[in-house]
């Protein structure tokens, strides 16, 4: 009998727990009041503590014009600014980079106000998605808690006063002068910085990164090899989330996802092992995965090396697996690549050597165009940790660096900046190393700053300010010309810097080309960081207790290392895998948890090798290597200025030990079961699919021996047969006589980044609800990812007998959002018309009408709808969790789309006020709109094009070629038997097994 793909939401729909059986079809749960007497941990209920103690965004009038009272009445320009046209956008091309995460992007900006974040499709890095922090990263330019003034001792203080303080100890200052950092990809930056130290006798630029790359930097002589995925028809990843957050998850995206788009005139894909312990984005994505512990990887590694090279034997606990793996790899010799995402420089080094014994230079890697995304020198950061304690630094500068938070030495930065004679920092907030400095001169936002940026060798581009500063800050590199008595500013300093890679002809001709384009990729070089001799190749298998459980450190997608935790739309943005929001937790197998009798939600102490412990609610992730625990850092934030992140999880950095110089992000641990219990906010899983028919996949093999046979369609039975649903029907259809939208998502391009769901809030103005409304399955997201854990089910087999699919499941991530159903099962049962089919085949929202019955989203099959329980704009019960209620936050609002109230629906538009602008644009030209113009923001944001949008009464326009091409192979509606008849339709996902 035929094997059937068996799909499941989380292990609660696959056991049916008592709690999620209760209310899996409850989509609308009891009223939770505010609960403002209990003041403890929650109760499940909803607490006014929750709702108050999150983002802080206070209330602050802030405009260009500089008026110190909110404008109450509408008034014309007296003198109108050269470019600002009211009501339409202007767009500025710039750069966002931070910790390894490089995107080349266009800010949208309305009346002279940064509302939105697109990529810049002139760049060929990153020419069309971003990545989630990317999109959110425009909140934090209109966070009030940023400091408004520099400070000297905690009390504010005006520049010149700091400026006089400052020149006047460096005059006198003695021994080193340090300046820490995290890795900087501006040439310019890097120049001045040097420029700054030549004036004392003793100077470092120390860099370090809080996800350290040393190890692979040491292996490749200083730089990051050019890989090139889209050249690979073989990848092996060990333990390397390169599609999530190792060192530049966008462009890897991009090259990935070439060789993953698949049809009938191209039935070949590559194929992607994966050997992790934490169940990440890029294991997710892949072909074939395999658990394995922290301690068995540099077995894994030697063992693949000897095999690849003819120097050994595979061995060890996945013997098979690697002798497979490394039989395929040899076949592929010069299309294979093989990375690891391990900060131990040995076996960096046989990674190395794999890849040079498979050929991989010339192809899959590209020396010649290393990345410089990550440069940090473990090494150097913890000499001068030791010079510091030894009273030999007599200055220290930190920029984008905050070791006290992040570092595994981080007690030692303490006892050194006490020994330190003067301690500046650049921070932007008094965060965790700026309480023990002398000096806070906050820096710029980088959307009020000059910069100029080459992630890669040969590509070059360039940031520019899309709003004068909002507050008195200044941007660094300003701050170091003051101090060093330069009279020029940056903005000349960098213009003049260029001029090295200036074209023939004018230099401002070519400068204003470039401040355009945002980018300049004709191999011109600014860093030229010279690799030097890489490390020797060897790797010593560690040996662990027999039992010991290892602990492994990881970042989430949205969250990354930090540094942007006080942000409430990447805080309610779910991880993919987890689905979890709101917080860090202890992801541990199944099996261990009934071993220690831990149901999810229940708090554990973790104790660390160190003796440090933390206390983290227990997460039963599947997949998650046996005999080990998985915790994300980035949590536990102790901020008075980070009223967001304050509160949520725990920091888990204190796991990270310092080994030969080089940070290691794993170790075992001791866990103990408190008493306590902690919920843990996570979406998705608030309902079942009833084993309903909603996500597809098979394999490549199948494919290519029949395309028409890889996708289920659902038939019915009539009296002449099975036929299709949308056969017989008792609506009228519709003739759509003008455009017709639609959209199409490839499931084989879907990584499930989430880049699509932050670009949806930002663009459509979505409120954020907070841990404790997620909980009771509030969330307003309009698009979702869906995540679905998949098995194969032997029919033929009793159930019981087989090997438990929650072990190692593989995970299939779709998209979803308002299917926009010509047959609309919510447009019938409104009492009130509010929901109602356009013309044009979109399903209608009139905010005005809705009387919030909810009965469209009780009939919507698809869960798509939103209902807001609160006002939450200018609600004192969201005052600190929701940026539209204060005059700064509101900045940030689209003035196109309307912020809704309460009791009203809403839901996915399918961006309507950019199909209504691009069929303006063309009226007003005498045209119709071409294919391509109008892109929702959920296309305009992927990084893999996985969504195409588009006019499918358009015989020409990209959708109606895909939807030609894979009718009746990959396409498929998702609950076709309902007949509801949508305009999205998905791409059946394909996978490459061997």
């Amino acid at each position: 009998m035929q094997d059937r793909i068996k799909y499941w939401k989380g292990i609660e729909e696959l056991e049916k727990t008592p709690e999620f059986e209760k209310n899996a079809h409850n989509e609308f749960p009891e009223f939770l009041p505010v609960n403002e007497a209990n003041g403890g941990e929650s109760t499940g209920k909803t607490q006014r503590r929750d709702f108050l103690k999150l983002l802080g965004f206070s209330v602050a009038a802030v405009s260009l014009a500089s008026c110190e009272a909110p404008v109450r009445k509408a008034i014309p320009y007296l003198n109108k600014p050269v470019d600002v046209e009211p009501g339409v956008a202007n767009w500025y091309a710039s750069t966002y980079f931070q910790n390894g995460d490089y995107n080349s992007i266009l800010v949208k900006t309305r009346e002279g106000r940064p509302i939105k974040i697109e990529p810049n499709p002139t760049s060929t890095l990153t020419p069309y998605g971003t990545s989630p922090k990317a999109q959110g990263s425009l909140l934090g330019l209109y966070d009030h808690n940023r400091l408004h003034h520099p400070l000297i001792k905690g009390k504010e203080a005006k520049w010149e006063d700091v400026d006089k303080q400052i020149r006047a100890a460096l005059a006198n200052v003695s021994g080193k002068v340090a300046f820490v950092s995290s890795t900087i990809i501006s040439p310019s930056t890097k120049k001045l910085i040097n420029e700054f130290g030549a004036r004392f006798a003793n100077f470092e630029h120390v860099t370090y990164d809080a996800n350290s790359a040393s190890g692979l930097l040491q292996a490749n002589g200083g730089v990051i090899p050019g890989y090139d995925f889209s050249k690979a028809n073989v990848i092996v990843g060990i333990n390397a989330d390169f599609l999530g957050t190792w060192v530049a998850p966008v462009p890897f995206a991009k090259q990935y996802i070439q060789n993953r788009k698949v049809d009938a005139d191209n039935p070949s894909m590559s194929r992607h092992y994966q050997f992790e312990t934490v169940y990440s984005l890029t294991g997710a994505n892949a072909d074939v995965r395999v658990p394995i512990k922290p301690s068995e990887e540099a077995a894994l590694v030697t063992a693949l090396y000897g095999v690849v090279t003819g120097r050994g034997a595979a061995s060890g606990a996945q013997a098979q697996a690697v002798a497979s793996v490394a039989k395929e790899l040899q076949a592929n010799r010069g299309r294979a690549l093989v990375v690891a995402g391990s900060n131990d420089p040995a076996i960096q080094s046989m990674v190395t050597a794999i890849n040079s014994a498979l050929g991989a230079e010339g192809t899959t890697i590209n020396t010649a165009a290393p990345f410089y995304v990550k440069q940090g020198n473990d090494a150097n950061m913890i000499r001068l940790v030791n010079e510091m304690n030894a009273g030999t630094v007599g200055a220290v500068f930190f920029y984008d660096a905050n070791p006290v938070y992040n570092h595994p030495l981080a007690a030692k930065v303490v006892s050194g900046l006490k020994k330190v004679g003067l301690k500046v920092s650049f921070a932007d907030r008094v965060e965790e190393t700026a309480k023990f400095v002398d000096f806070v001169t906050p820096d710029h936002h980088y959307l009020e700053s000059w910069n100029d940026f080459e992630p890669r060798r040969g590509y070059l581009s360039l940031g520019q300010p899309a709003i004068s500063p909002i507050f008195t800050t200044r941007q660094m590199q300003d701050s170091l010309l003051a101090w060093s008595g330069n009279s020029t500013n940056y903005y000349e300093y960098l213009r003049n810097n260029w001029r090295s890679v200036a074209t023939a002809g004018n230099f401002n001709d070519f400068w204003e080309k470039v401040v355009h384009d945002g980018v300049l990729e004709n191999g011109s070089s600014m860093l030229n960081i010279t690799a030097s001799t890489p490390a020797a190749v060897s790797a010593t298998p560690k040996k662990v207790a027999s039992g010991a459980v290892e602990a492994v450190l990881y970042e989430k997608v949205s969250i990354g290392t930090g540094e942007l935790t006080n942000n409430p739309w990447l805080q309610e943005l779910p991880d993919p895998i987890s689905k979890a929001t709101w917080g860090n937790y202890i992801a541990m197998p199944r099996k261990m948890a009934e071993e220690l009798d831990v149901v999810q939600g229940d708090v554990l102490k973790v104790t660390f090798a160190n003796g440090e412990s933390i206390e983290l609610p227990a997460l039963m992730q599947p997949g998650q290597a046996s005999g080990t625990v998985g915790i994300a850092v980035g949590y536990g934030r102790n901020v008075e200025a980070m009223p967001v992140a304050n509160g949520l999880g725990a920091n888990a950095y204190p796991i990270s030990t310092v080994v030969d110089n080089v940070v290691l992000y794993t170790g075992t641990v001791k866990l103990e079961k408190t008493n306590a219990t902690s919920p843990i906010a996570q979406t998705q899983t608030h309902h079942t699919i009833m084993d309903r028919l909603v996500v597809q996949s098979n394999t490549l093999a199948e494919y290519k021996k029949n395309p028409k046979e890889v996708t289920e369609y659902i038939r019915i039975a009539t009296h002449e047969g099975p036929t299709k649903p949308a056969t017989i029907s008792l609506w009228d259809d519709y003739e759509y006589k003008n455009h017709h939208w639609g959209m199409v998502i490839d499931l084989n391009s879907c990584i499930g980044c989430g880049a699509c769901t932050m670009s949806c809030n930002v663009e459509n103005n979505i409120p954020v609800v907070g841990k404790a409304e997620v909980l009771n399955r509030r969330e307003m997201h309009w698009m979702r990812i869906d995540r679905y854990y998949s098995a194969v089910e032997h029919e033929e087999k009793d159930y019981a007998t087989m090997e438990d699919p929650a072990e190692n499941p593989s995970v299939i991530f779709q998209p979803m959002l308002c299917q926009h159903c010509n047959h609309a099962p919510c447009e019938t049962v409104c009492p009130v018309a509010a929901t109602m089919h356009s013309s044009e085949g979109i399903n209608q929202m009139v905010y005005n009408r809705c009387v919030g019955t909810r009965y469209c989203a009780n009939n919507c099959p698809y869960k798509v709808r939103r209902f807001n329980w609160f006002a939450y704009a200018n609600n004192d019960k969201f005052n600190m969790n929701e940026p539209m209620n204060n005059d700064l936050g509101k900045m940030v609002l689209n003035p196109d789309v309307t912020v809704r109230a309460r009791g009203v629906m809403e839901k996915c538009s399918f961006c309507v006020q950019r199909v209504q602008l691009g069929k303006l644009e063309a009226k007003r030209e005498n045209r119709r709109p071409k294919d391509g113009e109008i892109v929702t923001a959920c296309a305009q944001s992927c990084p893999t094009e996985a969504i195409i949008f588009g006019d499918m009464k358009d015989a020409e326009s990209r959708i109606s070629k895909v939807l030609a091409r894979q009718q009746g192979e990959r396409a498929f509606h998702v609950l076709e038997e309902l007949n509801t008849q949508p305009n999205v339709t998905y791409l059946t996902k394909i996978r490459n097994l061997a």
